[in-house]
């Protein structure tokens, strides 16, 4: 079967029904209408293993243009630019320096079925499968500390696809309270899923001990969600503690960047 490969940000706005557009360029699948096309999540483009099928796509009209030519009726879910030079920019880092505005390009629109239980997006509250083990990602990021702040949290199954990818913009903040707000929402959202077994992993060497009991909490500010989250704790079987590096920590920082970027244009300069 042909495959559509697409960015994590990208397949979680097609499971959630907010993308049903892609432009391609130098087309070697030969891409028509009426193909059933495997849509693929490159989950960490860095990572093949981690990609993952999300779900098929039907092909539903083709259309051959210029870059220069495509229009609003092209972009129904697509992302926008703010002028041509933008657009151009961006395809040239796709595919190459020799792109111009008069290459051609395929607009492709399709309808999606997503594989399995996958039909509730995964990046938002409303996954209809159950789970008794689950693997929790968790980071929260403060620009100023205090300052603009969000959490990011990521839920996967034991393979190690992902349930939940959310960010959650928290206002003004520290990194510390981020951190811990991000923890604290990603075992609320487990406890609704009715997860009994969590193995949670965080790059916050802080969080980490002082949830393991290794580092005492001594900033008064932390006192009421630390204890919140440990008594969230004891309403599961079991959960378990692990500190991993900032870099297999990659998705929980990529929703914690998400959630501050899409407020960005609030922030002070």
């Amino acid at each position: 079967m042909k495959k559509l490969k697409f960015k994590h940000e990208l397949a979680q706005r097609i499971l959630s029904g907010d993308k049903t557009t892609t432009w391609r360029m130098f087309d070697d699948k030969d891409l028509t209408v009426n193909d059933n096309v495997e849509v693929i999540d490159r989950v960490d483009p860095d990572k093949p293993q981690t990609w993952r099928v999300i779900g098929t796509a039907t092909l539903t009209q083709v259309i051959e243009k210029r870059l220069r030519e495509v229009d609003a009726a092209d972009s129904d879910g697509h992302e926008t630019y703010a002028s041509p030079e933008e657009m151009l920019k961006a395809y040239q880092g796709y595919y190459g320096a020799n792109v111009s505005l008069d290459t051609p390009l395929k607009v492709i629109h399709f309808s999606f079925t997503p594989k399995g239980n996958e039909a509730a997006p995964t990046g938002k509250k409303g996954a209809s499968t159950t789970y008794d083990r689950i693997k929790i990602f968790a980071d929260g990021g403060s620009r100023g500390n205090p300052g603009p702040s969000s959490s990011g949290y990521v839920l996967m199954d034991q393979d190690e696809n992902i349930i939940v990818d959310e960010g959650v913009y928290l206002g003004v903040t520290t990194n510390n309270q981020a951190e811990y707000r991000a923890l604290k929402f990603a075992l609320e959202e487990a406890k609704r899923l009715g997860v009994k077994d969590v193995d949670v992993y965080m790059d916050s060497l802080l969080v980490i001990n002082q949830m393991k009991g290794v580092f005492k909490v001594k900033n008064r500010d932390l006192w009421p969600i630390h204890e919140a989250i440990k008594k969230l704790c004891g309403e599961f079987e079991k959960v378990r503690f692990t500190h991993v590096p900032r870099e297999l920590n990659k998705l929980a920082d990529a929703a914690v960047n998400r959630a501050l970027d899409a407020h960005a244009d609030g922030l002070p300069s």
